[in-house]
């Protein structure tokens, strides 16, 4: 096949949403970008992870919601229609064509290369596509935005065994009848609880506690909701071996202890990894496979010259899509900066060129019933990096909005205070419905607002936003 020779500003290797800001911000100012795909354009998130799980989980929600309020739950007289919720997924993911976003890509002015890229030196990218390969040269920037991928534990007999990865979970066509799930942080709480309320009888093995990033109540409350939603939490379980006498047929997980969880399908979801492997990172002088240095402007450290970015889950900052996308808007704005010779040096901090809000303002959602929301440090962690920490700590339930929303309403907030400069650290509310305070925290913690200024902002009564309201008040406000 023949090589075909194309010269562009910008080349960003990955069209998930993180390397669409990317491209979307850089192109706005007149920058011809390349955007280079070899899977779905609109990456894991669209397809295989966020929309999908949460289209699985929130008819779950929604029933379990109707059932702690008298008068909606007479009138539930039934469980999930598993095929109606697997078909509205399906739906979200337009049926896994990526037609519209396509559409999408090149309405933007962007123009995609299908097949897949890696490095070949300097500014250089190669694209290994059915047409032959094409040798793309950026004149500006080349952005790796190639995700990440799951993490397999080395457990004897595991890889043999075809475990689901979220990719099979949030995909599948069918309920299994049992499910193991091997893992105890976002994605394996979430479907779960997921598959639980399809229908599964789940067993969840995990090596700790739940949500270990969190504050230890988020994950004890979630244990105890996936408890009561029929889900075997044990706790401390480590895998010896897993064995699948025959493909397709049901798989036995061998614990450390001797006890044996058999299931028809097992789930494994013990983290992920940045996809750096295999995208020519040796022709820059990097180690195939290596983590990257990144900084806030998105260069990768080691490489000469300011060209070379890693924005997204493949920079190893967090592993998060909307944090991902929120990084490829200053990369992409950066890189445009720097075309103009507005940009010189580093970017400073907070300014619309630098990611600071990664290193100490990501919010994150666990969408799980409870809803666990977070944003910022833990009080741990703030303890930790030295801060003069007081915890705060409140009852959701208390609130009126809480109680009128649920019927035997479970929930706590925590706020995490740096006395010295008397402004919020972190935040974490756990409950039905919380997610929607998050962004109101996020918004306290990333413009330090003054725990006597957070007073007047008066939350509208009754609404589970009182919260913050009793938080300043148990603060001594």
């Amino acid at each position: 096949m023949s090589t075909h020779e194309r010269e562009t500003d910008v080349v960003v290797v990955g069209a998930g949403p993180v390397g669409e800001n990317v491209a979307d911000r850089a192109s706005r100012t007149g920058l011809e970008v390349v955007v280079v795909e070899d899977e779905l354009v609109g990456g894991e998130c669209s397809y295989w992870a966020c929309m999908p799980s949460k289209a699985l989980l929130l008819p779950g929600h929604a029933l379990a919601a109707a059932r702690r309020l008298p008068g909606a739950a007479q009138a539930v007289t039934g469980g999930l229609d598993a095929a109606a919720v697997l078909a509205r997924r399906t739906s979200f993911t337009g049926d896994w064509d990526d037609s519209s976003q396509v559409e999408w890509l090149e309405s933007a002015g962007l123009h995609l290369l299908r097949g897949r890229g890696r490095l070949a030196g300097p500014r250089r990218v190669e694209v290994e596509g059915e047409d032959g390969t094409t040798a793309l040269t950026a004149r500006r920037a080349v952005v790796l935005a190639t995700g990440s991928v799951p993490v397999l534990p080395d457990v004897p007999g595991l890889v043999p065994a075809n475990p689901w990865t979220s990719r099979e979970a949030t995909g599948a066509d069918a309920v299994p009848g049992r499910l193991a799930v091997l893992g105890g942080g976002t994605v394996a709480v979430e479907l779960a609880q997921a598959y639980a309320r399809l229908g599964s009888r789940v067993t969840l093995l995990a090596r700790s506690g739940l949500l270990g990033r969190e504050e230890g109540f988020a994950g004890e409350l979630v244990a105890d909701a996936l408890r009561a939603d029929g889900v075997d939490v044990r706790l401390g379980a480590s895998p010896a071996s897993v064995e699948r006498p025959r493909p397709g047929g049901e798989v036995t997980v061998v614990l450390r202890d001797g006890a044996r969880v058999v299931a028809d399908e097992l789930l494994v979801a013990t983290g992920r990894r940045a996809a750096t492997e295999g995208i020519g990172l040796e022709s820059v002088g990097l180690q195939d496979g290596a983590e990257l240095e990144v900084g806030d402007d998105g260069l990768v450290a080691g490489v000469e010259g300011g060209w070379l970015h890693a924005v997204g889950d493949v920079s190893g900052r967090v592993q998060l899509t909307h944090q991902g996308k929120y990084e490829g808007r200053v990369v992409g704005d950066a890189i445009a900066a720097r075309a103009r010779g507005e940009l010189t040096g580093p970017a400073p901090a907070w300014s619309r060129y630098a990611a600071t809000a990664t290193r100490t303002a990501t919010p994150q959602v666990t969408f799980t019933d409870p809803e666990v929301a977070s944003v910022g440090r833990t009080s741990e962690r703030a303890r930790s990096e030295g801060l003069d920490v007081r915890v705060v700590d409140y009852d959701v339930a208390n609130v009126a909005g809480a109680s009128l929303t649920a019927d035997g309403y479970t929930g706590r907030a925590r706020l995490v205070v740096d006395e010295r400069r008397r402004v919020l650290v972190g935040a974490t509310f756990v409950g039905q419905g919380v997610a929607e305070l998050l962004h109101s925290a996020t918004i306290a913690v990333v413009g330090e607002v003054p725990l006597e200024r957070l007073w007047h902002a008066v939350p509208s009564y009754p609404t589970i936003s009182e919260v913050w309201l009793r938080l300043l008040e148990e603060y001594g406000l």
